[in-house]
């Protein structure tokens, strides 16, 4: 990795933004003492977007004179190796000028010199010709196969344009935003990023590099995208991080473990909004315990007395105890 030219991806202006996040992935892999040469698997998977999607940006990039690709072979095998990709700010940089295509305006040019890098050329004078990057068309001089030497999209034979890692497009659900343009739209702003660099005890004017650049930013938006958490929830979750850790962070990926204890509560917070609360339970009937008690009750008020109710015992037990008289058993038509 090279910070110098990771900071010179970031300063190009009038990308898309995916095109910008391959260009920025490929200053990542740059190593100042032998280069940048990253797989295409590797360097689809960095970026998250296919192996096609991945060579159309690699193709305006180059049109744009930001980087060109040298293709490699293993001097031995004479298999395949990674790309080289010299970028803009190496030295000794120099865009491939080529002669249009029919289709396109993109082809070979056979006159065109590919500059000598320290050691000789990748290719040890096997490429003569460069194919063009949309339709496949050119002359490859060094091919080691068996394919036809002018490739093309009609050609079922062609291997020079590989349409993705997995050929079959499975049909779509809903219909998507292009993924640039949806970025863009949905981007944290300024201002939010803003408040979480304070909230963290950051200096915006003198930020550690790993707070540099689209990354952080777009490690933000995952936590309110994926996490389901709104801007006021990051921003609250950093400054109660900030309280248990007096350091700041060394980047985002530190706060992810804080950011999903957050949103994992406020699952469990609008679980129990929703859990209706247990009615209390009815008291339970006190036995009765005095019948005499009870039923000397009932004679003495106004209630409703069935004469059945009560029994000889019952009434001599109530006389005996005083808690009725005679009269009133008369008047209630106890006999």
């Amino acid at each position: 990795m090279s910070h110098e030219a990771t900071n010179w991806a970031i300063k190009q202006r009038g990308l898309k933004p995916t095109t910008k996040i391959v260009l920025w992935h490929l200053c990542d892999r740059f190593n100042p003492d032998y280069g940048c040469f990253p797989s295409q698997d590797r360097l689809a998977h960095d970026c998250e977007i296919s192996r096609s999607t991945l060579n159309d940006h690699l193709g305006q990039l180059e049109a744009v004179g930001l980087l060109r690709r040298v293709p490699r072979l293993d001097p031995l095998t004479k298999r395949q190796l990674p790309t080289r990709y010299i970028l803009g700010f190496e030295p000794g940089f120099a865009p491939v000028a080529v002669v249009p295509c029919p289709e396109i305006g993109h082809g070979d040019d056979r006159g065109a010199e590919i500059p000598d890098m320290a050691g000789g050329s990748p290719l040890d004078g096997t490429a003569d010709a460069l194919p063009c990057p949309d339709f496949g068309h050119g002359e490859d001089a060094g091919a080691v196969s068996d394919f036809p030497a002018e490739p093309c999209p009609e050609n079922a034979e062609s291997r020079v344009r590989i349409s993705d890692t997995n050929p079959v497009r499975e049909p779509l659900s809903k219909p998507v935003k292009e993924e640039e343009g949806a970025q863009a739209r949905e981007a944290i702003s300024d201002e939010v990023f803003g408040d979480l660099l304070n909230a963290l005890g950051l200096d915006p004017a003198a930020l550690p590099g790993w707070w540099q650049g689209w990354p952080p930013r777009l490690h933000v938006q995952r936590w309110r995208d994926e996490l389901d958490l709104t801007e006021a929830e990051i921003i609250a979750a950093a400054e109660a991080s900030r309280q248990e850790h007096p350091e700041p962070p060394d980047g985002p990926k530190a706060l992810d473990r804080a950011m999903q204890r957050a949103a994992q509560r406020k699952v469990e917070d609008a679980g129990r909004k929703r859990r209706k609360p247990k009615a209390a339970p009815a008291p339970a009937a006190k036995p009765i315990t005095d019948l005499p008690a009870f039923y000397a009750d009932l004679v003495n008020s106004d209630r409703y007395l069935p004469v059945s109710a009560i029994s000889n015992t019952m009434r001599d037990a109530m006389l005996a105890r005083g808690l009725v008289t005679p009269e009133r058993l008369r008047e209630r038509g106890v006999r």
